[in-house]
């Protein structure tokens, strides 16, 4: 075997395997099966994974360089908490990335767009029906990310995927308050969003996505006022 045949095998498994642990581990952090303030360990996310620590560590420094988890000054990983006290610049951002995504879908989007919106349309109103929260917030940003790229501006598209990512965690918090009451007047909103893109009412657009984004964003902002929160490290 050559040396370049002895290297090049090792690196692929790597960067394979740091894409598993990043993927993994990110969706158990932003789903909430990772609380926040949980310690990450090293040792154990080798065993569970039957990995080096070498790839663990690469996909733990993505992690930290989004925000998701962070070193304390003892050198221990912990995942980050929620960044309860800038909530209105996050939310600030999250109803203009709405309001102009929806715009450009408007006047940009084309018929093979809006056949992609539907069907995550179609899938969120499954999931309120079968009352799976995961599924829920993961079809919503499906639902939102296909009218951003309906939008044809790559850079909105890429601000607003970041944003529902980061949202992620507080709307797991905000679906766990509705208990056996889950948000019908979301699907019905987004399907007059639709309506408003398909006929390239722009006004409409504007109008129905800032009301759709502020009343998400008002109802989140009540519960996490709430004395009686939930029993969960923030």
């Amino acid at each position: 075997m050559t040396n370049s045949d002895s290297i090049s095998v090792p690196e692929r498994k790597r960067g394979s395997g740091v894409k598993v642990v990043y993927d993994l581990l990110r969706d158990e952090i932003l789903d909430l099966k990772l609380a926040p303030g949980s310690l990450i360990d090293e040792v154990q996310l080798a065993e569970r994974f039957k990995m080096s620590r070498t790839p663990i560590r690469e996909a733990l420094v993505r992690l930290a360089s989004e925000g998701l988890i962070e070193t304390l000054p003892n050198r221990s990983t912990m995942v980050s908490n929620i960044d309860f006290l800038n909530l209105n610049t996050f939310f600030d951002a999250l109803v203009l990335m709405y309001r102009a995504t929806t715009r450009l879908a408007a006047q940009h989007h084309r018929p093979e767009d809006l056949a992609i919106i539907r069907g995550f349309h179609e899938d969120y109103a499954e999931a309120v029906k079968a009352r799976d929260t995961l599924a829920m917030i993961a079809t919503n940003a499906a639902f939102h990310a296909a009218i951003a790229e309906a939008g044809r501006n790559p850079y909105f598209t890429s601000l607003f995927r970041r944003l529902l990512d980061e949202g992620r965690r507080i709307l797991s918090l905000y679906y766990k308050s509705y208990e056996d009451q889950f948000p019908q007047r979301f699907v019905d909103e987004h399907a007059e969003i639709i309506a408003a893109i398909e006929a390239r009412d722009i006004e409409a657009a504007d109008r129905l996505s800032k009301a759709h984004a502020e009343l998400i964003v008002s109802q989140v902002l009540k519960l996490f006022s709430r004395k009686d929160q939930f029993d969960i490290a923030l």
